[in-house]
């Protein structure tokens, strides 16, 4: 639905973000868009939802001050608990994490993630930064949804290396290598918006943003991309969707362009 106040991609983005988070859910919120994603769905949708930050921070409240990063001296004050890293870490353990958002420099078709290494053509390898909590996000929480930007470069056939796996091989993959729970359920991207087939378990596009060709999602992507009988349009940020985001990054920080 259009509106008459201009918005980012970013912020699209944001919105998007937000809508897959539910009321009561626990989310592991992640690093820039996600960190905002959450704000958002929490002042609007989802008022019980509870973010937990890598650091050991969990906040059952809005930050009363915008924030950048999750250890920002106002994420922290009256948080709910102020723990560390390893208690974070066990509440995935212990399959109470709703939700968690993943970033990567390459995704595949069955939304496995490579931030660990990637070659070029002449079989160079560039080393990148690597899993840090990642891996453990992608095997623990009840699902993953994954943010990144949709380039060529990016959505590969395969990746050259799984970090954080997602549906593996596709089909009954995730079982049959023991892993209790979760898998990707949404790609974020700066074109669309992708899920996963319940049965195959590839990617499907199943909405493009607006001002997005179908041609430019598939141009940019590096396999034949399935897409939904039922594709749409990304809904808009609505006015109210604008007006926080510019509280939360009032200077357009993570939401600028």
């Amino acid at each position: 639905m259009a509106i008459d106040v201009p918005y980012t991609r970013s912020q699209l983005m944001v919105a998007a973000a937000a809508r897959e988070i539910m009321d009561h859910e626990v989310i592991f919120v992640g690093m820039r868009l996600p960190l905002l994603g959450f704000l958002l769905a929490k002042s609007l949708h989802a008022p019980n939802a509870v973010g937990v930050y890598e650091l050991g921070i969990v906040r059952d409240s809005v930050a009363p001050e915008p924030i950048l990063t999750m250890g920002d001296l106002p994420n922290l004050y009256r948080s709910a608990w102020l723990a560390d890293t390893f208690d974070a870490m066990c509440l995935l353990q212990q399959g109470l994490v709703s939700a968690s958002f993943i970033g990567g420099a390459q995704v595949d078709r069955f939304g496995n993630l490579n931030t660990t290494r990637t070659f070029d053509a002449e079989g160079r390898m560039a080393s990148l930064p690597g899993s840090g909590g990642a891996c453990d996000l992608a095997c623990l929480a009840q699902r993953h949804i994954i943010v990144m930007s949709h380039e060529r470069r990016r959505f590969v056939e395969r990746v050259d290396y799984i970090t954080s796996p997602g549906w593996g091989e596709g089909g009954t993959w995730r079982n049959d290598v023991g892993l209790p729970r979760g898998g990707p359920s949404t790609v974020i991207t700066t074109l669309g918006v992708l899920r996963f087939d319940p049965e195959t378990r590839e990617m499907l596009l199943t909405s493009i943003h607006p001002g997005v060709r179908l041609e430019d999602v598939l141009a940019q992507t590096g396999w034949d991309l399935s897409v939904s009988p039922e594709l749409s349009e990304t809904p808009a940020p609505s006015a109210e969707e604008i007006a926080l985001l510019k509280r939360f990054d009032p200077k357009g920080y993570w939401t600028g362009k």
